[in-house]
């Protein structure tokens, strides 16, 4: 008897405990009062005084916080400005000399949109845009950590995301696919490889404690989930509750609930590591206390972020019949709702961001109380409310942004084009403009990135390999890098042509970047990247201006531009200009590159240098 009471002590001492652990704080009046978890609401664009510069809603929205400033936008960029920007900008490459000749020589009022339509329906919209989910989605072919082990079939989701865009799946389902793809569309092949998203981060096979292993991995799932999907940093709970925002450690491992499967790491023999429910019976989930493996408190159920989850919706129940337990069906239904009033917020604002530079959320994965406050707080949710108006549409969405005054806006520093400058007419005197202001009324100056300035490098010396999909690329790399890794870790692919393929291509190993991509800010995978840090250093201007990529370019347009001009020094330098910064050249840019060209190989000379301009580098 003595040994039972002290048995049953033990377990009501394990029961006290556990609904102490469960024991959390309430959401308070204070909690929902945060501007993010507000219910969403349809503002009416607001009424302006120049609204002859406004081309669609997103104007006004913009235009009003400037007059009320007492700001006024520039005038609209020049012909050749705005025809660079969107280039890059919709498809990660320059605009090509028949491209150049179109636009310039167009006089139609509507030039621009068709470009825009013609721009969006290319291939390279896709490969363009993918790369920005691919960072938030921490997307690489290897597990990382010490041994880095390849992951033959990684490529594959790359490659969906890539067709997705390109498709214009709604993002509706492009969320719920990669959530729930399995569930959603059973037996469907291509739905199966978007789950691949919960599997793209960094993993430990050969861990010794697999348990540890399965713990760790679940949680980088559950935070990288919510903060893509939601915009709040989940991952603070594993082991407390947040110290700022309203989620408990509860919620975190309730959110955990919806991905804890058996198995859980389920190799697909042809697609790779894929989500496959197997069966409606789930395993128990529990909370971790402290966040540590060993320490397994209560048991908790499935559920949605309290804090996000107003009307207070349950989980599904799976029918009798079912052959999943349909948790994570009911996530994505629930993500996708269109008065979620996060998730769509969280959308729209990324891809703003993605044309613009910074959100008009800057903190585009932290909506929470330590995030930035929207600066146009009305115009994030006009456009939250408006994705679902335009049927889930990112093509839709692209076409409202950049057809936009706001963004066909000269930058600072850039040139005015004088064709459209009536726009800016009224009959008051300008007002004055300001640098500092986060308000847009100018274009933000944005720097390339590594994969457009190697991909730029390519298709201006015309030796861009236009071949899609497919596993990664290996391109030779400098000796001293490869002395850094172990054996067989980088081994060159052996068609030369393959090196030439565009960069989203390019195998992506988690534990080594390539030295252009490095030195000019693409994230390590290791971690869902919100945004890209733009940095100025050093390795920068030295490897444009030493390494392979831009000093085989510049020699190879030389010869290009040699056959097609043959002694006329002009012609090459308008040619050289042309190609490398989209633009014909002024006359101080003619005399200045004549008095270079003094010798026979001064032409590749010329094309490094202009590699070498921060003209080349940054979009105005």
């Amino acid at each position: 008897m003595r040994a039972l009471s002290i048995v049953l002590l033990i377990v009501i001492a394990a029961v006290a405990a556990a609904d102490e652990l469960l024991t959390e704080p309430p959401i308070t009046e204070s909690d929902r009062g945060h501007w993010a978890f507000q219910p969403l609401s349809r503002p009416n664009p607001p009424a302006v005084q120049n609204t002859n510069w406004c081309r669609t809603a997103i104007d006004r929205f913009i235009l009003t916080r400037l007059e009320k400033e007492k700001l006024s936008p520039v005038g609209e960029a020049d012909r050749a400005t705005l025809l660079r920007r969107v280039c890059f900008d919709l498809t990660g490459l320059p605009p090509s000399l028949e491209l150049q000749d179109e636009a310039f020589a167009d006089e139609s009022p509507d030039w621009y949109e068709r470009l825009v339509d013609r721009l969006l329906a290319s291939p390279s919209y896709g490969e363009r845009w993918a790369q920005h989910w691919l960072d938030v989605a921490r997307f690489a072919e290897t597990d990382g950590f010490e041994h880095d082990h390849v992951r033959p079939n990684a490529w594959r989701f790359r490659d969906w995301v890539i067709d997705a865009h390109n498709r214009d799946v709604p993002l509706n389902e492009f969320i719920g696919w990669q959530l729930a793809g399995d569930e959603l569309r059973p037996g469907d092949e291509s739905a199966l490889i978007a789950t691949g998203f919960l599997f793209c981060g960094p993993d430990m096979p050969d861990i010794n404690l697999q348990d540890e292993r399965r713990h760790t991995f679940l949680n980088d799932m559950t935070g990288t989930v919510g903060s893509v999907f939601l915009g709040l940093q989940m991952g603070c709970a594993a082991c407390h509750d947040h110290k700022y925002d309203p989620i408990s450690q509860a919620d975190f491992y309730r959110l955990r609930s919806f991905f804890d499967v058996e198995p859980l790491f389920d190799t697909h023999p042809q697609l790779g590591q894929v989500m496959r429910e197997k069966s409606a019976k789930t395993p128990t989930s529990r909370l971790f206390e402290r966040g540590d493996f060993r320490r397994p408190g209560p048991i908790l159920q499935a559920a949605f972020p309290r804090i996000a989850n107003v009307s207070g919706d349950a989980i599904a129940s799976p029918a009798d019949d079912a052959k999943t337990s349909g948790r994570r069906t009911s996530l994505a239904n629930w993500l996708t709702r269109s008065d979620n009033p996060l998730a769509t917020r969280v959308l729209v604002n990324r891809l703003w961001q993605g044309h613009f530079g910074t959100g008009l959320v800057a903190s585009s994965s932290d909506f929470g109380v330590m995030g930035n406050s929207p600066t146009h707080p009305e115009l994030l949710d006009w456009l939250a409310t408006e994705l679902p108006r335009l049927d889930w549409s990112r093509k839709r969405l692209h076409r409202l942004i950049v057809t936009s005054s706001v963004y066909r806006q000269a930058s600072e520093r850039g040139r005015v084009g004088e064709e459209e400058s009536g726009r800016n007419a009224d009959s008051s005197p300008p007002l004055p403009v300001s640098s500092s202001s986060p308000l847009l009324q100018s274009f933000p100056r944005r720097r390339l990135d590594g994969e457009a300035i190697r991909d730029a490098l390519l298709a201006t010396s015309g030796e861009l390999n236009r071949q899609s999909g497919g596993p990664g690329f290996r391109p030779p790399l400098p000796d001293e890098l490869v002395r850094t890794l172990l054996k067989s870790q980088w081994p060159v692919t052996p068609e030369v042509e393959q090196h030439r393929r565009r960069s989203v291509y390019l195998f992506a190993r988690r534990n080594l970047r390539y030295p252009l991509f490095e030195a000019f800010d693409k994230p390590d995978s290791n971690a869902s990247c919100p945004r890209r840090n733009v940095s100025t250093i050093a390795p920068q201007a030295l490897l444009l201006l030493n390494a392979d990529d831009s000093v085989v370019a510049a020699r190879r347009l030389a010869e290009w531009i040699a056959k097609q001009t043959g002694s006329d020094r002009r012609a090459a330098i308008e040619l050289a200009y042309r190609q490398i910064l989209n633009r014909q050249p002024t006359a101080d840019d003619v005399r200045d590159a004549e008095q270079f060209l003094t010798s026979d190989s001064a032409l590749a000379d010329l094309c490094l240098a202009l590699f070498n301009l921060n003209e080349f580098v940054y979009l105005d």
